[in-house]
């Protein structure tokens, strides 16, 4: 027995080695290569079918070629009309089976977009923009209404703004109650609404705030389009300018205070604009305190030269926050000045004043530290009152109306610039928003491709095509 397994051991190792010699010895392992599998799952059935009509249930059964599974519900699957409560959509296997929840509507096409949802389970290919589209009624609808939604202030898109559509509804409806039918715009801003049946439609763009799908707030994007859609008369496309009647107070700036209750904390402060103590040609002189000041004195704060001569023309303003207070003065280049503030310049809301009287020192700053620019305007037209913004982030840095086809600074802070069109309708030199109530549009802007580089001391140039 011993001989026989010794001679069978023999004959494999041979085999092995000559199996080397060829092509090498197998190893266990998982089989490696092919292609990576990039195709979407394929719909093999619906119960009810596809475009079925004078349909009476309230369950939809999808069957796929492959096991999927479907994600992000809330954020990928839009139902049109829009229903008071979402259906319930749920997976196993090879199915996907929607269960709805509202009464539904005589005579009406209803279409259920899965947007990227349904994928297949392995590689996450989605079976994209699917829609499944029934009618409770003899014939399925097919009018449709596309648009594109625009942010008013900027030019640009903001594909987080929805286009809502109301069916023969008051100018209050978009305030009161749910749309019948919502639409996602794509990356471009383009929206589509589809399988409309013919009447009177109203469309809107909202950037809904609290979930309620209704215009309820004055801080939310909002946009609106005079007049009546009327399907299938209107075939032109749409386009809503969206604004906010009122900034959001939560993106104001946020207290740079430190968090806690330290004895700094309870200390009255102040900072001020300068920078390495210089002050800017083209700006006031700002101090801007930890906390609101409830009483100041004017008189307790100069601006004089160095031999200490008060400047005449100065001003001194608390703004609206109640924490600035700025110095307008005419600011020649290169010159030498003493800010003196006395403690008793400001009270605090707690009754705090300054720990102590200061005296700072400064230079304004030259020439050399600024750009020169010069923008030539093309298709100027002055009708439209035309003003030129400069803006660094979201803070507007300067705003410049356009009265001819070439414009020049010679003392333009460093720095790159997002450049904006405004067109500014009621000539007051800033953008204002719109007014639904009093069906007012908003000014609209365009903000331009490239942005702007400053150097200092150098010649920039640009031209603009308006």
């Amino acid at each position: 027995m011993k001989r026989s397994i010794l001679f069978l051991l023999g004959i494999l190792s041979v085999s092995c080695f000559i199996s080397i010699i060829i092509t090498g010895c197998a190893q266990v392992g998982t089989p490696t290569g092919g292609p990576k599998d990039t195709i979407a799952p394929k719909l093999v059935s619906a119960q009810p079918n596809l475009k079925s009509t004078n349909f009476k249930g309230n369950k939809i059964v999808l069957t796929f070629d492959e096991y999927v599974d479907v994600q992000d519900v809330q954020t990928n699957v839009l139902v049109s009309p829009f229903p008071k409560t979402s259906p319930t959509i749920s997976f196993k296997l090879k199915t996907v089976t929607i269960k709805l929840k509202d009464t539904l509507k005589e005579n009406t096409t209803y279409a259920i977009n899965f947007g990227n949802a349904i994928r297949d389970n392995n590689e996450g290919n989605p079976f994209k923009n699917f829609t499944y589209v029934f009618s409770t009624g003899n014939t399925v609808d097919s009018l449709t209404l596309s648009g594109k939604i625009i942010v008013a202030e900027t030019g640009k898109v903001d594909s987080t703004i929805s286009a809502i559509l109301y069916r023969n509804a008051h100018d209050s409806a978009v305030k009161t109650r749910k749309p019948d039918y919502l639409a996602k715009p794509d990356g471009q801003g383009n929206f589509t609404f589809t399988n409309l049946s013919a009447g009177s439609y109203k469309v809107y763009a909202l950037k809904d705030g609290d979930g309620g799908k209704t215009y309820n707030s004055a801080i939310e994007e909002f946009g609106f389009i005079d007049g009546i859609i009327v399907l299938p008369d209107s075939t032109k496309s749409v386009t809503l300018y969206t604004y906010a009647e009122e900034k959001d107070p939560k993106k104001s700036t946020a207290s740079k205070d430190a968090p806690g209750k330290t004895a700094a904390d309870k200390r009255l402060k102040y900072t001020t604009s300068l920078t390495t103590l210089q002050q800017d040609l083209n700006h006031d002189l700002a101090i801007t305190f930890n906390r609101k000041i409830k009483t100041w004195d004017s008189t307790k704060i100069k601006l004089t030269d160095t031999l200490f001569n008060a400047i005449p023309g100065v001003s001194f303003n608390l703004d609206s926050t109640k924490k600035i207070i700025n110095i307008h003065a005419k600011w020649p280049a290169e010159t030498k000045y003493f800010l003196i503030i006395n403690k008793e310049l400001v009270t605090d809301t707690l009754g705090t004043q300054l720990l102590k009287a200061d005296t700072l020192k400064f230079t304004t700053k030259k020439p050399e530290d600024y750009g020169n620019i010069s923008i030539r305007f093309s298709n100027l037209v002055k009708e439209k009152h035309p003003v030129l913004l400069f803006l660094k982030g979201d803070v507007l840095v300067k705003s410049v109306a356009i009265n001819s086809p070439n414009w020049s600074d010679k003392l333009m802070e460093p720095g790159e610039y997002e450049l904006r069109i405004l067109y500014d309708d009621n000539n007051n030199g800033k953008w204002d928003p719109g007014n639904y109530k009093k069906k007012i549009q908003p000014e609209k802007g365009i903000t331009l491709d490239k942005k702007l580089t400053i150097k200092a001391n150098w010649d920039n140039e640009r031209e603009v095509k308006l």
